[in-house]
């Protein structure tokens, strides 16, 4: 395998969570009196920092405003965690796979809080999978790159052995800063077109996708495969 770390986004990437959190977001604002939120704008700030979000989805919003609506969302996140949320096909066999691998490190660089992601682990025992974690409360909100500087610094890697996993252009842009490779997938909450901006290595329409590329070696040019689109001449 090539890289020695692959670094996994959650939201929209492992998890299919997607309609919850736009279900919330919208909840919390009606609870405050705010304008109704379009499904589309909140799928757009799904993957930042709960406050870096709030501040993108409502900018004419007073700051007292947005910490009600934070807590008010934070709540409703919450109560809905009552019923398990599912990871997309496919993901749980190959994080068991993956972290077979002796040479594999693995990681999470989350927009979710500390809380949340440690509730997450602990609801579906997901957090064994991992050998460590950013969560946009301890560090920066992507798609600033700090995250993704103290993963490699605590596994003492360069950039250049390393894989970033993501379904936004946060995910991707935070990569893409430090020179990293990045794969875009396809099925969580930004457009393809969006995505092809950042020039990922690969984007996976399924996480089978991202799992058969990790184990092939791709010697050929540029081109369309059945595996996505490969824009990297020599992966191995």
């Amino acid at each position: 395998m090539r890289y020695r770390l692959v670094i996994f986004d959650w939201d929209g990437t492992l998890m299919d969570s997607a309609a919850r959190i736009v279900a919330c977001m919208q909840a919390a604002a009606h609870d405050i009196g705010w304008a109704p939120l379009s499904d589309a704008a909140v799928r757009d700030i799904i993957g930042l920092g709960l406050p870096e979000a709030i501040a993108k989805l409502c900018p004419d919003m007073a700051a007292d405003q947005r910490e009600r609506l934070r807590e008010h969302y934070a709540a409703h996140f919450v109560a809905a965690e009552r019923e398990p949320m599912h990871f997309f096909d496919g993901v749980a066999s190959g994080m068991a796979r993956l972290r077979g691998e002796s040479s594999l490190r693995l990681a999470v660089a989350t927009g979710k809080s500390r809380r949340g992601l440690e509730r997450i682990f602990k609801s579906t025992g997901s957090g064994e999978w991992f050998h460590a974690s950013r969560t946009a409360d301890e560090t920066l909100s992507k798609p600033h790159p700090r995250m993704l500087e103290e993963l490699l610094a605590e596994m003492r890697l360069a950039p250049e052995e390393a894989l970033m996993v993501g379904d936004t252009e946060y995910d991707m842009e935070m990569a893409r800063a430090l020179g990293m490779d990045r794969v875009a997938v396809t099925y969580g909450v930004h457009a393809r077109e969006r995505l092809a901006r950042s020039e990922p290595v690969l984007m996976a329409d399924t996480f089978s996708v991202l799992m058969d590329w990790l184990y092939v070696d791709h010697h050929d040019d540029v081109r369309d495969t059945e595996l996505g689109t490969v824009r990297r001449s020599e992966i191995s």
